[in-house]
């Protein structure tokens, strides 16, 4: 069975979908769509603006759902058995097997990074990578420390991204070192994703999900908050809402979709890093990008 996979925030990069619009004339029209949805012209700075440009809140989230959508929307022979997205790439998943329409997605996409990006000004906070412990080490961890700090990515077996506020992450990350991690890193984030600190994300973005038509999917999702996948409209919705102070279960999820038979997994968006993560969870799997 086939899986095609989302990459989320960070993955973007200068001179992102330029050839593609060059020469899909099909992908031209959906970013020219795009920038009527915005507001603002979000392909010339994807084209042509610099890496500096491209890390505004406001831009970086869209521009990651739009090239990764574009992509899937114009292959040739699109046929997805099941679906996943990381955090922001579970957005473009859902347009990918049709339960939002290409602008409600995007419309949603920007309303959450501009939430975020509220979230993340109100309560200065962080993430940091943590390589080389066991799940469950960096989970006790995190829980023994005073401030807020939480497991937000478990991205593949020994590696695990923790968020919460700028003094609990130096703590933790002191912590981790003592306990064995092999690297603490210091992620260059605007807040703490996938955290509490995000309540008030979580609160603004969900009046725009109830409000927005959901369809009912083409094939499974498997959502970040369970690693399991969602078939069901209300299920999906509530699942989307509570990602954002949620932890993203990557591991679980492509544990599970391995499981369920996926034998072949297709990123679809900028880079390769999902292809990375899941070689390193189901080394058996075949991975590509389209």
């Amino acid at each position: 069975m086939v899986a095609y996979i989302y990459p989320g925030q960070g993955s973007q990069f200068p001179g992102m979908g330029k050839e593609l619009s060059e020469n899909n004339s099909q992908a031209n029209e959906l970013f020219q769509q795009a920038n009527e949805i915005l507001g603002f012209a979000i392909s010339d700075i994807m084209f042509d603006g610099t890496a500096e440009e491209l890390k505004q809140t406001k831009v970086t989230q869209p521009a990651v759902f739009i090239h990764s959508v574009i992509l899937s929307l114009i292959a040739d022979d699109f046929k997805p058995d099941m679906v996943a997205g990381h955090s922001l790439g579970e957005f473009s998943a859902l347009v990918a097997n049709s339960t939002l329409s290409y602008s409600d997605g995007l419309g949603l996409v920007s309303k959450r990074a501009q939430a975020m990006q509220k979230a993340c000004e109100a309560n200065p906070s962080t993430m940091a990578a943590i390589l080389g412990l066991e799940d469950q080490v960096v989970e006790e961890i995190c829980q023994g420390i005073d401030d807020v700090v939480v497991a937000a990515n478990y991205n593949c077996p020994g590696q695990l991204v923790i968020s919460g506020s700028h003094q609990g992450i130096e703590v933790a990350m002191e912590k981790m070192k003592e306990a064995g991690a092999k690297r603490a890193l210091p992620l260059p984030v605007g807040g703490a994703f996938h955290s509490p600190l995000m309540e008030p994300a979580r609160q603004e973005l969900e009046e725009a999900i109830l409000s927005t038509q959901f369809s009912s999917p083409r094939c499974p999702i498997y959502q970040n908050v369970s690693g399991q996948p969602s078939t069901e409209v209300d299920e999906i919705k509530n699942n989307l809402v509570a990602q954002l102070t949620a932890p993203v279960r990557w591991t679980q999820t492509i544990q599970n979709m391995t499981k369920d038979e996926a034998t072949k997994f297709i990123e679809s968006g900028p880079g390769k890093v999902l292809q990375g993560l899941v070689r390193k969870i189901s080394p058996e799997a075949e991975t590509l990008g389209i």
